[in-house]
């Protein structure tokens, strides 16, 4: 398959690590594509629920796309989110084509769009309700497999699939959002700060709308995720535009079983150890004006 040429991919919320991570179709997207920078915005590495015994070889070979694009010219930017903040003590330090940030601004053909995941707006992901926030994290995650039975059982019987993760997802992520008021408090500190764009994850909900009040107007964009929507946002033709999986798209690409797990605990654990290290010093994202400006 010849690749695509992307300015720029915005992607977050993979959730490697995690039974809910589509690792074969993220292999299969990476491999498609040839973007100038591949922004990672958060929730990569679901830290949060890793476990030695399950990391499927494709959820590996994500890791190793990444690298391999990286080596082969693209600027890898990893914002770090909730699910992987314990690499936020390592923010700021870089290595080759590949740095580690909080969040950043970048200019864009005249436009200054701000990036970060969204965890700073949501007030369960702080405090007391941290703990609440990854109780019900792993309790998504049981739900998803149980989905996944359900749905084989579905199939025997020649009947439709349905998403019951992905139902209470939405109902946890509208709630989220009415209580935190998320996405219009990330918009209007954006026109505050007189950016044009600004760009999110965390909620899992692929979005691209303009938000309008007194002060000016700001266009909102969310990448969505790879657990439920399995979406980037995609920069080409001096335009954003929101890029959703098919399937049939790849009928004839063959990445690793999924089913298939790495043998030893400890290839894992190094793996993850080399591909934290490898963030390890000087790209850095100031507020308020251009960090990086791309070569286009």
């Amino acid at each position: 398959m010849n690749r695509r040429p992307v300015d720029v991919v915005v992607m977050s919320d993979l959730h490697l690590g995690t039974t809910g991570c589509h690792a074969r179709e993220l292999v299969n997207y990476l491999k498609s594509i040839s973007p100038k920078i591949l922004i990672l915005n958060g929730d990569i590495i679901d830290v949060w629920q890793f476990r030695k015994h399950f990391f499927p070889l494709t959820h590996m070979q994500v890791i190793k796309e990444i690298l391999s694009l990286a080596t082969k010219g693209t600027r890898v930017i990893y914002i770090t989110g909730n699910h992987d903040e314990a690499l936020r003590r390592y923010t700021h330090f870089d290595v080759g084509n590949i740095q580690l940030v909080d969040k950043m601004v970048m200019e864009i053909n005249g436009h200054l769009c701000w990036i970060f995941h969204g965890d700073v707006f949501d007030n369960t992901t702080k405090g007391s309700a941290k703990l609440l926030a990854k109780w019900g994290s792993h309790g998504y995650n049981l739900l998803i497999r149980f989905n996944r039975l359900l749905n084989y059982f579905l199939q025997l019987l020649g009947r439709e699939k349905m998403s019951l993760s992905k139902s209470v997802m939405n109902r946890v992520n509208k709630a989220v959002i009415k209580i935190n008021n998320f996405e219009q408090t990330a918009a209007e500190i954006a026109i505050s700060k007189h950016y044009d764009y600004v760009i999110c994850g965390h909620i899992h909900e692929p979005q691209m709308r303009v938000v309008e009040n007194e002060n000016g107007k700001v266009t909102y964009l969310n990448s969505g995720d790879w657990v439920e929507h399995l979406t980037a946002l995609e920069f080409y033709g001096n335009a954003w535009h929101m890029y959703q999986y098919d399937d049939k798209a790849f009928e004839s690409a063959k990445v690793v079983d999924m089913n298939k797990k790495v043998q030893s605990p400890d290839v894992v654990t190094d793996e993850i150890a080399l591909f934290v290290h490898a963030f390890a010093p000087s790209f850095h994202a100031v507020p308020g004006q251009a960090a990086f400006t791309p070569p286009f």
